[in-house]
């Protein structure tokens, strides 16, 4: 894929974008083949999950620069002054026609752009988040509240302009930290969740909540996850590491009944809020994964673990190992992370594995397995 920043030294981020999408996706499955060795020598592979290779982003995470008459959203150079993005040919039409607008907006609200190197300034970051409809749900990530009253006095003039944006929040970071948000969330419209329509299962995603970026091939996540659960056929489903309920309403929708267990309350929240429209059998709980997991009087059938780049850990893979569960779902952003959890539970083998090209253009992708006893 062809990429001006790139060709100009502006942006390398996607560290591979020279080679050809279908030898980035060998490239990935070679190694995904060799960090899972001997624990996948039985399994099948299938095909890999290949999306678009330009405009799959659902989420754009610009950070501003530049002055409030010429801001900037995109990154920081290497000497903390703003470099523009917003031709990225990641983001699709829907989402990068909003940044214009909201530069506009910034300038209009005289809302200051954070400078890292002087620690002075109030907006950190821009994040757009765009849903399969079209609509967008932005946040502006702000130092402290300073600006809040001028976002919320000229907002009427940015949902003129941007007609499709549905949720719309200030995020507080006070600290000079390199970090995307902080834990303050303050809402500026009366909507507080973005719809994700995903295989006719409305997801319900708040501001602080996680949500696949590739929204094509989180679709095909869920869809393979669903089919493996139906062949399993388990009578108790838990979904550990759950966010908004992707996995579990997916299986739910199918009569099971599945619990579904993550940290963040605002994704609990989002869960329970879809589960009630869908009108179907789970229970979402916040609470800490292996913590809850050790808690309970039995283990379920069939667990899902959607864990984030450190993986499940030891301790929630000893219990794994030791517990009478008997189907294993682990879906995995880290293929390293996923080879040593595997090693903690030698009881299981790997079955299926299905490679899904997540990240294009970069060496990160998306793996799930499907585990069962040996």
């Amino acid at each position: 894929m062809q990429c001006d920043y790139y060709e100009a030294g502006v942006c390398r981020s996607c560290t591979i974008i020279e080679l050809p999408h279908q030898d980035q996706v060998a490239g990935k499955l070679a190694q995904c083949r060799e960090l899972l060795g001997h624990l996948a020598a039985d399994a099948t592979w299938l095909d890999p999950v290949v999306g678009p290779e330009r405009g799959f982003r659902t989420k754009a995470k610009m950070v501003a620069g530049g002055s409030i008459a010429s801001p900037t959203l995109g990154i920081l150079s290497p000497h903390g002054t703003g470099v523009d993005l917003q031709e990225c040919p990641l983001y699709p039409p829907q989402l990068a026609q909003a940044f214009t607008p909201l530069k506009e907006f910034i300038a209009l609200a005289g809302i200051s752009p954070y400078s890292v190197p002087e620690r002075r300034g109030e907006l950190k970051n821009v994040i757009v988040t765009v849903a399969p409809s079209g609509e967008l749900m932005v946040r502006f990530v702000l130092r402290s509240t300073e600006s809040l009253a001028r976002l919320r006095k000229h907002l009427p003039w940015l949902l003129g302009r941007l007609p499709q944006l549905t949720v719309a929040s200030a995020n507080i970071l006070a600290e000079h930290r390199a970090v995307l948000e902080g834990e303050r969330e303050i809402m500026l419209t009366e909507a507080t969740s973005l719809t994700m329509a995903i295989n006719g299962v409305d997801l319900h995603l708040q501001p602080r909540s996680f949500f696949q970026t590739n929204t094509d091939v989180a679709t095909s996540l869920y869809r393979q996850a669903a089919e493996w659960v139906e062949v399993a056929s388990p009578s108790s489903v838990w979904d550990l590491y759950c966010g908004v309920g992707g996995f579990a309403l997916h299986v739910a929708r199918a009569g099971r009944a599945v619990t579904g267990v993550e940290v963040s309350d605002a994704a609990v929240a989002s869960a329970q809020r879809s589960a009630l429209a869908l009108g179907v059998q789970a229970e979402f709980i916040a609470a800490d994964a292996t913590e809850w997991a050790f808690g309970q009087p039995s283990p379920p059938d069939l667990v899902i673990v959607n864990p984030p780049r450190r993986g499940i850990g030891k301790a929630l893979a000893g219990w794994l190992e030791d517990s009478g569960v008997q189907t294993v779902i682990y879906s995995s952003c880290n293929a390293v992370t996923l080879a040593k959890d595997l090693a903690a539970m030698p009881s299981w083998r790997v079955r299926q594995v299905r490679l899904l090209d997540m990240f294009p253009h970069t060496e990160h992708y998306e793996v799930a397995v499907l585990l069962a006893r040996s």
